[in-house]
């Protein structure tokens, strides 16, 4: 096999926290698959943790893993979103937002105790997470003819595909989802049935 078709990424909110010299860090892991749940994450913590010194964060997005971002919000640069991402990247995350809220304590610490503040909350948060491995499927609609059901019906069964929508009358559909992995094979059966469309919906 040429590409991973598994992922791992967090199911719920989970929560960390670290002290140092009178600082207190807040750290959140937060499921998110795009960037709208991330801005509403935001958004919902920047409005509750109002009177917090910084609100820096990372996450990483998508299957392929490739929407990522770090801001520090206003600490020195490389010292929050960095160490922050470098957890994200250590555990193999996707799909996943983690916040890490800075009450100041008066006592600066510089730029090595800021990034061990920030690693350990994160490390914190990410060793209380349940951690899942999901795997990536394609989507697929097939549209046939209602005498073609015997041939669609034993490639459904024989594959063990999984189906998300039918519709059975005279023109039928049918909507399922197959393992990344398997999915070029299972096009190719579908594709030597006569009078029959498949089509790549999206992958989830």
């Amino acid at each position: 096999m040429l590409f991973e078709d598994t992922y791992r990424t967090i199911t719920s909110n989970f929560e960390g926290s670290y002290k140092e010299k009178g600082s207190k860090f807040i750290a959140f892991a937060l499921p998110s698959k795009n960037e709208a749940e991330v801005k509403k994450h935001l958004e919902g913590l920047r409005k509750k943790y109002y009177d917090a010194r910084h609100h820096c964060y990372a996450y990483r997005l998508g299957t392929d893993k490739s929407a990522t971002r770090m801001n520090d919000d206003g600490e020195p640069s490389g010292t929050a979103g960095r160490p922050i991402f470098g957890q994200i990247l250590s555990n193999d995350l996707t799909n996943i937002l983690i916040v890490v809220i800075r009450y100041f304590g008066g006592t600066k610490l510089g730029v090595s105790g800021l990034i061990n503040a920030y690693k350990t909350a994160t490390k914190d948060a990410l060793e209380n997470t349940r951690i899942v491995t999901k795997t990536i499927k394609d989507i697929y609609g097939v549209d046939f003819k209602y005498e073609r059901m015997n041939n669609v019906m034993k490639i459904i069964k024989d594959e063990n595909l999984n189906m998300l929508e039918s519709r059975f009358e005279m023109d039928c559909s049918i909507k399922f989802e197959v393992r990344k992995k398997c999915s070029q094979a299972i096009y190719e059966k579908f594709s030597k049935i006569n009078n029959l469309k498949i089509k790549y919906l999206y992958t989830n």
